[in-house]
């Protein structure tokens, strides 16, 4: 076969991931916080993005060549404006100073003239927050507010720190204490190894360990404590109530986690009255001792998507404006910083890059937007019945059938409804939660059931339930059958499992028990 070089003319096509097809790929899965962050970096670097607020006119807002109007066209409207504002022949005014001037002509001024009726006037900003504004360089004025001289929230780290000094006189125990306080978690248990801590102070193990006990008897009771069981033990030793049986019985927190009260009667060698009595003594401990001090607040999940019901009939989908950032492009500003460097070419290019990645930013970000806008108005298209009725009635939907119906591909429905929320009537759900599994009716040619609407029942079953007449799974599933669903038992017990619900047997030993705990 002879080799020889020839020149050949192809014609392709291929998908070639760019930066901004990337970057517009990266948008439509983030959260509002994550955007906002990515915004703020953006217009940090690019000083041809502007970031409106909601609360600003259009006056204040930066505006684009195309929405600035020309200024012959803005000088005959002041004038317009002017002329009107001249013409008015009212006696009322909204400028303060020509309002005065007339009110004086005609005496009829409406200001109070009793000094003993003037409203109080405002107190002097004392010298002593003059000073502290200069040192901490807030802004100076007569409005202050009085939270910022109030205490702050006090920790659970802080609560036990002002009680070492009355507990330890060491100085060496108190350096241990630090440490070890500092290694508690929210939940006020000791989450720290007190090796650790002995090896990096240098000081003995025993003597840290002994610092720990000492800082168990502190306030809260149960606080510094490394296990469920050694804060209850910690609570009932204060309450004196550590008695062998209850000793017993908090070592054996398993058992009575599966309400298992007939071996732990055995174990603790008491009668079933008794046993109630611990039981209850137990269900007055604080298993969490730090839940009630200061801790951080827990973001709002802010919807991404409102719906609710139209003025004639079915629903209206709107975005949330207050998760819609305003970016801008600030065109005046580009073509007055473009004149002065005409002629300093990298300057020059480094102004076209930003005003594309602007731009780009803008349409990505009003693509975002109506992606959102399309997807969750086809959710609640086909969850229609859920809105009107309820869980019961929320159909079987996969990520497929919702990019075939708006013509979109399934990654994109995806990454669409990842960390987005919906706001409906019903409470806020995340749009994941429209999207079930089928699952087949019992009927022929009947309607597939959602797997959310199968576990809602599952769940309403086992509520309705009493401690006599305890549903086996057996029983949910012929129960469900008569409803329509057809399920395996395995499939209810998983079910069953993922919500946290325990089986029978366990179930009728916890409603036996609050039954008599109820009736004693």
């Amino acid at each position: 076969m002879a080799l020889s070089a020839s020149l050949l003319l192809r014609q392709s096509q291929s998908l070639v991931m760019t930066p901004q097809l990337l970057q517009s790929i990266q948008l439509l899965q983030m959260t509002h916080l994550e955007l906002n962050q990515f915004i703020a970096a953006e217009i940090e670097k690019n000083p041809l993005l502007d970031l409106a607020s909601p609360e600003m006119d259009d006056a204040s807002e930066p505006r684009s060549a195309e929405q600035s109007a020309p200024r012959g066209e803005q000088d005959g409207a002041d004038d317009d404006r002017s002329a009107s504002l001249d013409a008015s022949d009212d006696w009322y005014e909204s400028r303060p100073e020509v309002a005065a001037a007339r009110l004086q002509e005609i005496d009829q001024g409406f200001e109070n003239v009793f000094q003993d009726d003037r409203p109080a006037a405002k107190a002097d900003v004392p010298e002593l927050l003059g000073q502290w504004k200069s040192m901490t360089g807030a802004q100076s004025g007569d409005d202050y507010d009085l939270e910022d001289f109030a205490a702050a929230p006090m920790t659970l780290a802080e609560h036990l720190g002002q009680q070492v000094p009355f507990l330890l006189k060491s100085a060496t125990e108190r350096l241990i204490a630090e440490h070890l306080i500092d290694a508690v978690d929210q939940a006020g248990y000791f989450s720290g190894s007190t090796a650790d801590i002995a090896e990096r102070l240098g000081v003995d193990r025993q003597q840290a360990e002994a610092v720990l006990t000492a800082l168990q008897t502190l306030d809260p009771p149960g606080v510094m404590a490394r296990s469920l069981r050694e804060c209850l033990a910690i609570q009932l030793k204060q309450r004196d109530r550590l008695d062998p049986a209850m000793n017993l019985l908090v070592d054996n927190l398993d058992l009575l986690a599966r309400r298992d009260f007939s071996s732990l009667r055995r174990l603790c060698g008491v009668s079933e009255e008794d046993l109630l009595d611990m039981l209850a003594e137990i269900r007055t401990l604080n298993p969490k001792p730090g839940d009630c001090f200061e801790r951080h607040a827990a973001e709002p999940v802010a919807p991404d998507v409102v719906v609710r019901p139209g003025s004639t009939g079915g629903w209206m989908v709107e975005l949330n404006p207050d998760t819609l950032p305003r970016v801008l492009v600030n065109r005046q500003y580009f073509l007055s910083v473009s004149k002065s460097c005409a002629k300093n070419g990298q300057e020059q290019d480094f102004l076209a890059e930003c005003l594309q990645n602007a731009n780009w930013l803008t349409r990505s970000l009003d693509q975002r937007a109506k992606t959102i806008l399309k997807v969750a108005t086809e959710i609640v298209r086909q969850q229609e019945a859920f809105l009107e009725h309820g869980v019961d009635h929320l159909r079987p939907l996969t990520l497929k059938a919702v990019a075939e119906a708006i013509k979109m591909h399934e990654s994109t429905v995806s990454r669409v409804t990842s960390n987005k929320y919906m706001l409906t009537p019903r409470g806020m759900f995340e749009l994941k939660y429209f999207f079930s599994v089928s699952i087949g009716s019992t009927e022929d040619g009947g309607d597939a059931h959602s797997a959310e609407a199968v576990r809602h029942r599952i769940r309403a079953l086992i509520d309705q339930e009493s401690a006599d007449a305890i549903l086996s799974d057996d029983d949910i599933v012929i129960s469900l059958k008569k409803g329509g669903v057809d399920l395996a038992r395995r499939t209810v017990a998983k079910y069953r499992e993922a919500m946290n619900i325990p089986s029978s047997v366990q179930r009728r030993r916890e409603k036996r028990a609050m039954a008599r705990l109820a009736a004693v």
